[in-house]
């Protein structure tokens, strides 16, 4: 039996392993049981290209030496070899099998969870130092042969150090039995920073107050706490109430625009994201959708709460859905004076557009390119995922549930005969 996970490789699986350790979070519960037989260490020149050359025959895919050599280079701490005690010679040890890791930065874990880091070759700026505190810590690849997986916690026990025990783990499982290694180790399915999630990515949180990796649009529960900044999907009408409340507020009493230029007919056939700070509504943006572009739209904060971050908040829960439905051109009309923020998210302005002026400010188009999401919604998902409510598709719905009754047909069986 084999597990594979995705790290240091260019599109293949990232380590191979034979046998699983009892589930427990880490560190293991029984590492006394095998850390007496099993020695783990930092391999330095020769041995670690020895060591590359032996995972190459079982992961064709795995990156070249050059990129694992620099990542070394600049923290040491982020591979450590495995070998068995009784055949270890510090001279010329014998490698059965490692495990290797990336220490990053905040601007390292927020590139992960937002789709755009490149593990196959790592940005050492997204990284950091030995001496450095990382912000999460990535499981970048594991290999390990003939049982010498239990000696995979025994290496987790290198990231205990008070330089290291507070960063919340995130790893990619390719394949299920990835997957069941990492839960073995404590792992569960979907991760977080900040205000970032990533279903995909499994996480073992060290840090901090439990979270929960729900999508960045669903995350308003109505228990929020005191200055906390959440956003939901608006799903009744006393929700799009709030948002009517938001924008008249912003948009008809301090921009002084018309009623019938703000409220354009367009509401009822578009997307509400609604913004709390702790659980008073404080912001919304909308969201209309078109043939193969979506357009975000209208983003209002009271003014009481613009000291907040609760408009970034909004904007990239506005971009996630997006890319959860698909789209991966976003456009949007800018007030000339606000180019810079939208500029922050990834917008550009938009080549050979136009300058509008309406509701008397001018505007400019501008737009995104974005790359799908991981969990798209799209024909070949679970048909009982796409008739989950709407911006919940990370939770069974009713539907799920009403699968398990019988088929009795109850409007057409009366017919019979």
């Amino acid at each position: 039996m084999t597990a594979h996970i995705r790290g240091i490789t260019q599109g293949e699986p990232a380590y191979q392993v034979n046998l699983y350790p009892p589930k427990h979070p880490l560190p293991a519960k029984n590492i006394e049981e095998f850390a007496d037989s099993v020695v783990v260490f930092s391999p330095v020149g020769n041995e670690l290209d020895v060591v590359l050359n032996r995972a190459r025959i079982d992961l064709p895919g795995l990156a070249g030496s050059d990129a694992v050599h620099r990542v070394m280079s600049h923290n040491p701490d982020s591979l450590w070899a495995i070998a068995r005690r009784q055949d270890f010679k510090s001279a010329r040890p014998t490698i059965d099998g490692f495990i290797a890791f990336l220490m990053l930065n905040k601007d390292g874990v927020r590139r992960l969870l937002a789709g755009t880091f490149d593990a196959s070759n790592p940005d050492l700026a997204l990284l950091t130092a030995q001496n450095q505190k990382p912000a999460g810590i990535y499981v970048w690849a594991m290999w390990a042969r003939d049982g010498l997986v239990a000696g995979i916690p025994l290496a987790f026990e290198k990231m205990w150090t008070p330089l290291h025990k507070d960063a919340d783990f995130y790893a990619r499982a390719a394949t299920p039995d990835g997957q069941r290694l990492l839960e073995t180790m404590g792992f569960s399915r979907g991760a977080v920073f900040e205000d970032l999630s990533d279903t995909t990515l499994h996480f073992l949180q060290r840090s901090g107050e439990p979270r929960t990796a729900l999508p960045s649009y669903d995350r308003y529960q109505g228990d929020g706490k005191s200055n906390e900044i959440a956003v939901t999907m608006v799903r009744s009408i006393e929700d799009l109430m709030r948002v009517v409340a938001v924008r008249s507020a912003v948009y008809i009493a301090e921009q002084e625009c018309p009623y019938l230029e703000e409220f354009d007919g367009n509401d009822f056939c578009a997307t509400h994201l609604l913004g709390y700070i702790g659980n008073e509504p404080a912001g919304c943006i909308r969201i209309r959708y078109f043939a193969d572009f979506a357009k975000i739209e209208r983003l209002a904060v009271r003014k009481e709460f613009r000291k907040t971050r609760l408009s970034f908040h909004l904007v990239r829960a506005a971009i996630e859905l997006c890319r959860v439905k698909g789209y991966q051109r976003l456009y949007g009309h800018a007030q000339k004076r606000l180019v810079n923020f939208w500029s922050r998210f990834g917008f550009e302005l938009f080549e050979g557009g136009q300058e509008l002026v309406f509701s008397d400010f001018d505007y400019v188009e501008m737009q995104l390119k974005a790359e799908r999401h991981p969990t798209a919604i799209t024909i070949g998902v679970d048909p009982y995922v796409i008739i989950r409510a709407e911006g919940r598709w990370h939770r069974p719905g009713i539907l799920d549930r009403s699968k398990v009754r019988p088929v009795t047909r109850p409007s057409i069986e009366g017919l019979a005969g």
